[in-house]
């Protein structure tokens, strides 16, 4: 019986090859779309989840509250972590993390690499295996540990283990050995470096010089807590630390009127679970966790099945009445309900697995260009579990028996007479029919109207004046071996007279997201007419300014022909209004051991960090010869390729062994707008997608309205009825179903996009025409794909349509 039911179900298939085709293409792409959105959502969600203890790791953060609210904090000084562990109870165990980079050197072989600083129980809090040699790596000073990749870029086939490596530090070479290499980081890891060295074996300026100093914090901290303590109580249990540490920072904050929190704590130690760290984000100083993006793709891959789902149900009642003289006779024959259910279930069953199977085709075929336009490394590797295929499973069989299984119980149903006369009530099926039209538009212009506002909104953010020349200006990292000063003063002597050139300089910290992926930030308070005042803090070379144009308000900037520049700062306008007073050139601040500042310029604020947050006080100081990290380079306008090869082709001559990884400011913005421009591609594409697949569905329901009406049509055109009129007639309905739609979307389109909007501090301000806009191009393509059989009907010859009917 089976066997045959197959072999019926195949045949109606091929009988009827157009709708056979629009199905089973329709939910092929929606198929092997779902998988690779899907892929996506869930490779996201897993990072960090590789760790064994990953339930119990968490970073260290710290809430401070300020005369302007409460910020967050994540660096803490040297001490921090040893005392945390002795003197806090819950803390199994515990290690200090400080990233970077590294140039490494091996005989004739110098290769930059990514490093990070790390106690020895880093390896036994996460779970970084080692493959080979000492299995407690960074136990001593003088140890490193590299992963397979990097000890292979470095040795070769040579076995690592015993070897040893120089690593430029201190201004000088120092000698490491190689004791352990690791497994190659997971590709789902928030934690990537190369190499790692021991947290002591540092330079002085960052470890040495800080061994006992609770008022410089340079890096992260993370621990295990131990069974049965919960973060909340940890919390609870480090307020006696912190009353004991930050004195000093108490009782400013009492002195100056702060207003603690809600449990009378000015300073609050604070954890953020590693299984959250990639979708933390900073909010009225804590930790705030969104996983919005994941969740919304797989939204977006549950949208587009949805719509090919509906589809297929329209087509298949909308051809039930093709089909009621064959129900009439097989109920005629003895043919149960339950007999004809697993008939019609079976003909689905058919085209949802041959579905399935070219869907999986397809996402393996597209999976490389996905992962290229989506910037991501997810792959089937890194989502195949149990849980995982067991839901894929579940979740296409729940769909294969809604979308199939409920035409089939529609017509399994049906009386035995009414089939045989070929006569059906389909009103409730049109309207069902209807509203899933509707649904389905409702959510093309929902993903339409997203795309257009995150369109507008990313070209604000590039297009908006961030008060820096962005377009003229190369930075690059001073990545080689010799050290910042001298590199600069080189390359001075290398392109000085340049036409090209028009001035060159140096800071600490890079504007944007440079070629070499880091960021950094620095942050210092001290006393100013009694009351603690926050800053960032920049060092720059001379011609800073200049160099990437900033506008000075009031007063100048670093100039050589002025020697106590060194003792000089220049702020923004937001440290400005920090400071208060009257005449700020005026002020004199006193900063480390009592030595005074004069501030001598005021620059417009600028955006120095990510334009999702909002400008904050700046203060930059002028110290040439501390470690700079990056140059400035700003080029003559015109041939900007030609000027780029130019600095290149310098920074080679002086650093052969370093790589060049040079980029133009507008560039480095771009890439910290990577996560927006990943989110307007997948909205986009899952917005070009569910309307493919909603014109498959209009363009199928077209051609059986066309069918059903030809008598009628026929009849229209004898009586005189204009190729207009037959086609107002044949494509009003569908436009009446767009329209409801556009009603219905709109204001839940309007609600959600200012919703996402509030987490930017400059953003667009929505407006109607985004959502007419939006309207419109759904009107459009509705009737573009109507158009193509409505016309043809009302233009075929009247005779021919009611002889053939």
């Amino acid at each position: 019986m089976f066997k045959n039911y197959l072999i019926i179900a195949w045949r109606n298939l091929r009988k009827e090859k157009t709708f056979t085709f629009l199905n089973v293409f329709g939910l092929s792409v929606a198929f092997g779309t779902a998988i690779l959105l899907s892929m996506y959502a869930l490779f996201e969600l897993s990072y960090d989840r590789f760790h064994e203890n990953s339930d119990s790791i968490y970073q260290v953060y710290q809430t401070e509250h300020n005369r302007n609210g409460a910020q967050l904090s994540i660096s803490k000084p040297v001490p921090f972590a040893p005392a945390l562990k002795e003197e806090v109870p819950g803390v199994e165990k515990i290690t200090r993390y400080n990233g970077g980079t590294a140039l490494l050197t091996r005989g004739e072989k110098q290769l930059r690499m990514s490093a990070v600083f790390v106690d020895p129980e880093f390896f036994s809090i996460f779970s970084f295996p080692v493959i080979e040699g000492s299995k407690k790596p960074v136990s001593e000073n003088a140890e490193i540990a590299m992963t397979e990749k990097a000890a292979e870029k470095l040795f070769g086939k040579e076995n690592p283990i015993g070897k040893t490596v120089s690593i430029f530090i201190d201004e000088q070479e120092k000698a490491f050995q190689v004791t352990s290499v690791i497994q190659n980081i997971p590709d789902e890891s928030s934690l990537n470096f190369e190499v790692a060295l021991n947290f002591k074996s540092q330079s002085q300026r960052a470890y040495g010089r800080n061994i006992d100093r609770w008022d410089n914090s340079n890096h992260e901290v993370y621990l295990q807590l131990s069974e049965g303590t919960s973060p909340e109580k940890f919390e609870k249990a480090t307020r006696d630390f912190t009353a004991r540490h930050y004195k000093g920072y108490l009782a400013d904050a009492r002195r100056d009127g702060v207003q603690p929190d809600a449990n009378g704590q000015y300073l609050q130690q604070k954890l953020l679970p590693i299984t959250d760290y990639r979708f933390a984000s900073e909010k009225n100083g804590v930790a705030v966790v969104n996983r919005i993006y994941p969740y919304l793709v797989l939204g977006i891959a549950f949208l587009i099945l949805f719509i090919a789902s509906v589809n297929f149900i329209n087509m298949n009642i909308a051809k039930s009445s093709q089909r009621l003289r064959e129900i009439g006779m097989r109920k005629t024959l003895g043919a149960g309900k339950n007999q004809l259910f697993l008939q019609f279930w079976g003909e689905s069953l058919l085209v949802f697995l041959g579905a399935l199977l070219l869907g999986l085709l397809l996402a393996n075929l597209l999976l490389e260009p996905f992962q290229t336009l989506f910037n991501t490394r997810a792959s089937f590797k890194n989502v195949i579990s149990f849980r995982n295929i067991f839901g894929f499973v579940a979740a296409i069989s729940f769909i294969t028996f809604i979308a199939g299984g409920y035409p089939a119980l529609l017509l399994s149903k049906l009386g035995t007479l009414k089939a045989l006369k070929g006569k059906l009530n389909l009103d409730g099926g049109q309207r069902l029919r209807n509203s899933l039209i509707i649904v389905q538009f409702c959510i093309a212009i929902l993903l339409i109207s997203g795309t257009l506002v995150l369109w507008n909104q990313l070209e604000f953010m590039r297009n908006k004046d961030l008060g820096f020349n962005k377009e003229q200006v190369i930075t690059f990292p001073l990545n080689g071996k010799q050290d910042d000063f001298r590199n600069l003063q080189l390359l001075r002597n290398e392109l000085t007279g340049k036409p090209a050139i028009r001035s060159i300089s140096a800071a600490n910290t890079n504007l944007g997201r440079g070629r070499d992926h880091t960021t950094s930030t620095s942050v210092m308070t001290f006393d100013h007419h009694n009351k603690t005042v926050r800053t960032n803090v920049m060092t720059v070379d001379h011609d800073y300014a200049e160099t990437v144009g900033l506008e000075i308000l009031q007063g100048r900037s670093f100039d050589r022909a002025h020697a106590t520049d060194s003792l000089s700062l220049v702020i923004n306008e937001a440290m400005a209004r920090e400071l208060g007073g009257e005449n700020i050139l005026e002020e004199t601040i006193y900063l480390e051991d009592s030595i005074r500042f004069s501030v001598i310029g005021i620059v417009k604020d600028y955006n120095f960090q990510e334009l999702d947050r909002e400008i904050e006080p700046l203060t930059i100081f002028l110290n040439p010869q501390w470690n700079m990290r990056y140059a400035y380079i700003k080029v003559a306008p015109g041939n900007l390729n030609a000027a780029y090869d130019q600095v290149k082709l310098a920074w080679n001559k002086i650093e052969p062994n370093a790589e060049f990884l040079g980029s133009y400011l507008d560039e480095n913005i771009d890439r910290t707008l990577s996560r927006e421009r990943s989110m307007m591609t997948m909205i986009t594409s899952g917005s070009i997608i569910a309307i493919i697949l909603s014109c498959v569905g209009l363009f199928a329901i077209s051609l059986l309205v066309v069918s059903q009406k030809r008598k009628e049509i026929g009849i229209r055109k004898v009586v005189g009825a204009s190729v207009g009129n037959i086609t107002v007639l044949l494509t009003s309905s569908f436009l009446k179903l767009v329209g409801i739609a556009f009603l219905i979307a709109t204001p839940f389109a309007w609600y959600f996009s200012g919703k996402w909007l509030e987490n930017y501090p400059y953003r667009i301000e929505l407006n109607v025409w985004i959502f007419l806009i939006s309207g419109l191009i759904a009107f459009g393509i509705a009737i573009f794909t109507i158009s193509f059989r409505t016309l043809r009907a009302a233009l075929q010859n009247p005779v021919k349509s009611l002889r053939t009917e």
